[in-house]
């Protein structure tokens, strides 16, 4: 098994112990928490993968956060699709020559296929965990029987990204 592969493991066992932590009535902490350890792992990662001595990490995260809140924003605008993904491309080619004056060109791409490749495994994580601990995105539909499930709520109960109940919707 690759150094890669390695580590990608062990980075998505380490994600998957910090999603599985869901206290609901701390819900807002703890989400604050895990975002605080998924940047942790993330940073790590991105370090590791691109072999960042400590001079170039000193130049490179002060640049990449700046890259990130711009990032952020123009993914929490209102846009049509096409235009966010527009921006967030405008955003990225405005970054390049930043990331490459630390970096050189071969790391800076590698950077951007990795920061893809962990937001990638993140996002399957978080469905496996999901889909794990009873959540069901059509609302608790079973689909193969066509009926709602326990009064509305699925196997691991309906309930909403703060722990609220939900009721059923009134067509049900």
């Amino acid at each position: 098994m690759s150094l890669f592969k390695k580590t990608l493991s062990i980075l998505i066992l380490i994600l998957s112990v910090l999603i599985s932590l869901n206290a609901k009535s701390q819900i807002d902490e703890e989400q604050g928490k895990r975002q605080k350890k998924i940047k942790a792992l993330y940073v790590a990662f991105v370090s590791q993968e691109l072999n960042l001595t400590e001079s170039e990490a000193q130049q490179f995260w002060p640049v990449h956060s700046e890259y990130e809140k711009e990032i952020k924003a123009a993914n929490e605008k209102k846009l049509p699709e096409l235009e966010r993904e527009e921006t967030v491309l405008t955003i990225k080619k405005k970054y390049v020559e930043r990331f490459k004056k630390i970096l050189g060109p071969e790391r800076t791409d590698s950077f951007f296929r990795k920061d893809g490749e962990f937001r990638k495994k993140l996002v399957e994580r978080i469905k496996e965990h999901r889909m794990q601990n009873g959540f069901q995105p059509d609302g608790g539909v079973d689909r193969m029987k066509g009926r709602r499930l326990q009064n509305g709520f699925g196997p691991g109960g309906g309930r909403n990204r703060k722990g609220m109940m939900q009721p059923p919707p009134a067509e049900y």
